[in-house]
């Protein structure tokens, strides 16, 4: 599978963009070759500072998220959960605010990180050609 890792936050200016298209590229191409990973974060401006179960919620409800919703959780500095470590380690790029994207191939490698500023429109061509490949490989195996 691929997957588009972000740190999502509910109250941040790039939520109702980012929420809508995430859940767009998510109907597109999901869930068999693709998913969005979200993971809430309230570290940069407190704009997560709701309970799980209340940010799912609101995730669910209002954007009709289908993609995984995790804990909250720290995505930088000394707090970062490992698998976010990973990332900024594979990629040399550490989040710095809400909705940074980390696009991981099939094998968990992480390819490549956009950050805030970028839309998910921008991405998706990235997004498309690795699951082109899987589908092309899987063909292949026919």
């Amino acid at each position: 599978q691929v997957s588009l890792v972000v740190n999502v936050a509910s109250e941040c200016g790039y939520t109702d963009s980012h929420y809508k298209a995430l859940q767009q590229l998510q109907r597109d191409l999901g869930p068999y070759h693709f998913n969005v990973l979200a993971f809430p974060c309230n570290q940069f401006g407190q704009q997560e500072p709701d309970t799980n179960k209340e940010i799912e919620s609101f995730a669910r409800k209002t954007y009709g998220a289908s993609f995984p919703m995790f804990s909250k959780i720290a995505v930088s500095g000394a707090g970062a959960i490992p698998a976010y470590k990973y990332l900024i380690d594979s990629t040399g790029e550490e989040p710095t605010w809400n909705f940074w994207k980390y696009l991981v191939d099939p094998s968990g490698k992480a390819v490549k990180a956009w950050d805030s500023t970028v839309s998910v429109e921008e991405i998706r061509p990235y997004v498309t050609e690795l699951v082109r490949q899987i589908i092309l490989k899987k063909k292949d195996e026919l």
